[in-house]
């Protein structure tokens, strides 16, 4: 069997593994088997989105080539300062009380942010555009991503949002991959991503439609009409992906890291949950009051 593929398998065991001892009661089950009341759920959540903030963070300001200005000093100490404002929020459970403003706002600079990489992306050879960008593309996603599931301190108990969430991303990933390789004829993106095809995103968007139907059926738990959840999923993961795809293009980088062997960087993991977080975030807003 070829080396690398072997590698490819384990570590891809691995690092769903830990998405889903970290996103899901069991991994807190799981340590305090060993050592009663030693861990919460929460915290395992908290402590891998922060994991894979600094490096996603990292790799991004990598992947950028910074010059020698203040901007790449600041960079993260700006992102440290961010975070540390949502994760008052995660911890008072203050995200699912009220609407607010400056939220819509932040997800709407990273709109702005997305088109600026792809129609001016000479505004990111500038250490100042790198700043911005960094801060943007990858501080506010993992940022919302702690606003995605909710938990209760006096019983316990976390709910699994974000492992539906990745769980549908993979979908999409896979059911837009076979598509495509069957049946794709018309590129999406061939300069960016030349593998990608319409008839892929189609067969992407309906085969995931019919998983978050199991997944609205059956577990009613959980926030949301997951019908539109699976929607939004299979509509803007591809974008997240040609989104990394796009700033890889640009500075001239294969992989973003080389955290995950065989599979490259967190970004190149979590370049469409760094689109999805936010859309299936705001959308939790917007359902709240409708």
């Amino acid at each position: 069997m070829d080396k690398n593929l072997i590698q490819r398998t384990i570590s891809g065991i691995v690092y769903v593994a830990i998405i889903i001892l970290c996103t899901t009661p069991l991994g807190a089950q799981l340590i305090n088997s060993i050592s009663p009341d030693l861990v919460k759920q929460h915290y395992l959540y908290y402590g891998l989105i922060t994991f894979l903030l600094v490096v996603g963070s990292w790799e991004c300001v990598k992947i950028m080539k910074f010059g020698k200005g203040y901007e790449k000093w600041i960079v993260f100490p700006v992102i440290l300062i961010i975070f540390y404002m949502f994760s008052k929020r995660y911890f008072y459970h203050d995200f699912f009380f009220d609407f607010r403003l400056s939220e819509i706002l932040a997800l709407a600079l990273i709109a702005i942010a997305i088109v600026t990489l792809f129609k001016y992306p000479t505004e990111l050879y500038y250490d100042s555009g790198k700043l911005i960008f960094t801060v943007i593309y990858v501080a506010l996603p993992f940022s919302f991503a702690l606003g995605l599931p909710k938990y209760s301190s006096y019983d316990n108990t976390f709910s699994l949002e974000v492992l539906f969430l990745f769980i549908l991303i993979w979908s999409s990933d896979t059911f837009a991959y076979l598509t495509g390789k069957f049946f794709g004829k018309h590129k999406m993106a061939p300069k960016i991503s030349p593998k990608k095809t319409w008839e892929g995103y189609a067969g992407g968007v309906v085969l995931t439609l019919i998983l978050s139907y199991f997944i609205e059926h059956y577990q009613h738990d959980l926030r949301g009409n997951w019908m539109v959840v699976g929607f939004l999923v299979a509509s803007f993961a591809p974008l997240g992906d040609l989104v990394e795809s796009q700033l890889k293009r640009n500075f001239g980088v294969k992989d973003s890291g080389n955290i995950i062997p065989g599979h490259g960087g967190v970004l190149d993991r979590l370049d469409s949950f760094l689109i999805c977080a936010p859309v299936v975030y705001l959308y939790f807003i917007l359902e709240k009051f409708i």
